[in-house]
């Protein structure tokens, strides 16, 4: 009685992992199963929703999360961030998922808890799509090698997504009749075995800042696909990527930009050279200057990764202020701020930079002497307090008040003209 034949007998489950994405694709696939009808709980780094309610906030990528998720009796959906320090620590939190996805591996937390290359990350990452059910789907970016590979210890389904539309491995793939998605003559396409449906045109995707934001359709794609194969209806698909607006409510620290009358800016949680270079493409298709950025080196990476920090941070910014995070992780405040120097001395002797340790107060600095034209970035490692200080200033920029006078309808009619009538 409580199961008809025929209808759902589980939640349906779909675990995203990767180093860079994850929290974009997430709360893009809860947007998109929400719009075709379903009852969303998600996890991602901001927090635990249910329905679009936060109920925890955090970090929450690890198994208690998706647990909480699980057992909530009003969801009858769920979309699982799972990171890399939950499955490390305590596992999924789930046996089997029906859908696994695998944004990308790249350089971040290595040399932490006996990870110390790409390929241990990658063997990490590799759980998620091990858990799918056999007759559930794996989907992998063809466009990542060591993410490809993980195709073949897998006895479920796999279906790619690539940025290349001549992707070698989707085509191979696709003549034996597989699935995938890619980005196609500047559409979102799905194809399967030698057909192929045209979702959405990209610049109509607001995620990719009218395709300014060309990495964000790595994001869209495995959420595209993983609708696609649990039967969304391809409207419902559309209608959900317009309507998925990239802002501190649906997108918080992903790409949040404000416009100021002297000058934009930008809060986003980049925090590794992956989402360093991301952003510097974007950076290149913007009309500013100068260019500033708000950034620090995060204290349990190596050496070398914070270095690399500052060498990118010197390449894509004209002005730079350092900052510190809240928890330096073990190192000291002076240790992060010289190698993030020798980064970015390593590239350029004299680049402008200040220090101010203080987030808001390098937020505020920034702020106060910038110069008319500016974009500034703000590489934020607690993103709500960032965002709730950009919100003030602009809050204290566009004070609008509404008085009596500006109500329609509340003044006499004007009567009209009376008419002479001619015999």
């Amino acid at each position: 009685m409580l199961f008809p034949p025929g209808s759902e007998i589980r939640i349906p489950i779909v675990a995203i992992t990767g180093t860079n994405g994850k929290t974009t694709t997430t709360r893009l696939m809860a947007h998109i199963a929400k719009t075709a009808g379903y009852k969303v709980g998600f996890t991602t780094t901001d927090g635990i929703y249910i329905q679009n309610i936060m109920m925890q906030r955090g970090d929450c990528t690890g198994p208690q999360s998706a647990e909480f998720v699980l057992k909530d009796p009003t969801v009858d959906f769920a979309v699982l961030e799972t990171a890399r320090g939950g499955i490390l620590r305590a596992g999924l939190g789930f046996h089997r998922c029906d859908i696994g996805i695998v944004t990308n591996v790249a350089a971040d937390h290595l040399g932490l808890k006996d990870i110390n290359s790409l390929e241990d990350m990658a063997r990490v990452k590799a759980i998620v799509p091990e858990a799918v059910m056999p007759e559930g789907y794996a989907i992998l970016n063809a466009d990542d090698e060591l993410v490809a590979n993980m195709a073949n210890k897998l006895d479920c389904n796999v279906a790619y997504f690539s940025m290349d539309e001549n992707n070698a491995l989707i085509a191979k793939h696709c003549s034996k009749g597989g699935l995938a998605a890619i980005a196609e003559n500047g559409y979102i396409t799905i194809c399967k075995g030698n057909w192929k449906i045209r979702v959405e045109k990209i610049i109509n995707i607001p995620l990719t800042f009218r395709g300014k934001a060309a990495f964000m359709i790595q994001n869209i794609l495995p959420a595209v696909l993983a609708s696609f194969i649990r039967n969304f209806d391809i409207g419902d698909i559309r209608l959900a990527l317009e309507t998925f607006i990239p802002s501190p409510v649906q997108t918080p620290g992903r790409m949040n930009l404000f416009e100021f009358k002297k000058y934009n800016v930008m809060v986003d949680y980049a925090h590794n050279p992956a989402g360093f270079l991301a952003i510097s493409k974007f950076l290149e298709k913007i009309d500013a200057s100068p260019k500033i950025g708000i950034i620090a080196g995060v204290g349990d990476r190596r050496d070398s990764d914070i270095v690399a920090l500052g060498a990118l941070a010197a390449k894509m910014f004209d002005e730079i202020v350092i900052r510190q995070d809240r928890n330096l992780r073990g190192r000291s405040e002076h240790e992060i701020i010289d190698l993030m120097v020798e980064g970015m001395h390593s590239v350029d002797p004299k680049k402008k930079h200040v220090v101010i340790p203080s987030e808001p107060e390098a937020i505020d600095y920034a702020f106060k002497n910038a110069k008319k034209g500016s974009f500034i970035v703000i590489c934020s490692d607690v993103v709500p307090d960032a965002l709730d200080q950009v919100m003030k200033y602009k809050d204290v920029e566009d004070n609008f008040e509404l008085s009596v006078d500006d109500i329609p309808n509340q003044h006499e009619q004007i009567e009209p003209a009376k008419q002479e009538v001619t015999k």
